[in-house]
């Protein structure tokens, strides 16, 4: 069973940049999809970006606001996910999430990942 840890996030000004990590303890990490979910107040979590297990094949959710602004690498020797946010708006505020689990394919809802970390705040201000 592997045991998610986020760390990075932070208060940062509008146009600002912010790496998040998802560090992986447990388990063959390589062998897990990872993906960073957000939940702003009041919102429903919402999936951001994924990437599939034993690759660096990326998977975008629905919000065009984070596409260009947004990605994902994974550091298997580090058993670690990074989530780059460049260019910052207010409306990215939120608790990031990651989650994992172990599927053939790559989930995009909630209900499919099987581990989540703590989550990790993000605030952006204008």
């Amino acid at each position: 069973q592997v045991r998610l840890t986020e760390s990075g996030g932070g208060l940062v000004q509008a146009g600002g940049s912010l790496r998040l990590s998802c560090a992986a303890s447990g388990g063959t990490f390589r062998t897990y999809n990872v993906g960073w979910f957000r939940q702003a107040p009041g919102k429903e979590r919402e999936f951001v970006v994924g990437v599939r297990q034993n690759s660096e094949i990326k998977y975008y959710g629905d919000s065009e606001s984070v596409k260009g602004r947004f990605t994902i690498s994974r550091d298997n020797a580090k058993n670690t996910v990074y989530l780059y946010m460049n260019n910052l708006k207010p409306n990215d505020t939120a608790i990031y999430y990651c989650a994992a689990d172990e599927s053939l394919y790559m989930p995009q809802y909630r209900s499919e990942f099987d581990y989540w970390g703590q989550g990790t705040q993000v605030t952006v201000s204008s």
